[in-house]
């Protein structure tokens, strides 16, 4: 005679799966979002690469404005100049960097936006921009000081990865 060690037997409840079309639909479009958002995560923390400043606003400028330093207004009139900067924007860079001084129409130059988006982002991407960690600084750049965490910038982070060296 044997003697079997005594052990509880775990029962869970079998999950109930859908029964119609749309039920299963909504369940396969919730678990393949849930994948997806589990990859995101996984990757999140991988090491980043890294690029110099005047390659990261090179590129910036590219999607802005075709890295035409004479660029049409953007977004119905709101965005100015080679880096389609809008008023809100400027104005928290120079109060930021008050030094920066001028109007806002001077973000039409080249050199005064490059200011402005390097003021911008030293108050609001400030590791982002001295290590050069180009995905947070485009991100915030189009999306505002919370743009890295807006899943709204990613499209836009892949239109400036793809002009990056």
């Amino acid at each position: 005679m044997t003697r079997r060690s005594w052990r509880p037997r775990l029962r869970l409840p079998r999950p109930r799966l859908p029964r119609s079309k749309a039920g299963r639909r909504r369940l396969a479009s919730t678990a393949i979002a849930l994948l997806l958002l589990l990859l995101w995560w996984l990757n999140s923390d991988a090491p980043r690469a890294l690029w110099p400043r005047p390659a990261i606003l090179h590129a910036i400028r590219l999607v802005e404005s075709s890295g035409r330093d004479d660029a049409p207004d953007g977004d119905g009139g709101l965005a100015i100049g080679p880096f389609q900067i809008h008023e809100v924007y400027w104005r928290d860079a120079i109060a930021f960097d008050p030094s920066l001084g001028g109007d806002y129409q001077r973000c039409r130059q080249r050199r005064y936006a490059e200011r402005v988006v390097d003021a911008y982002m030293r108050r609001h991407a400030t590791h982002a921009w001295s290590v050069g960690d180009a995905e947070v600084i485009a991100r915030v750049h189009n999306g505002g000081p919370h743009g890295a965490n807006k899943a709204a910038t990613l499209g836009y982070w892949q239109r400036v990865r793809a002009r990056l060296p």
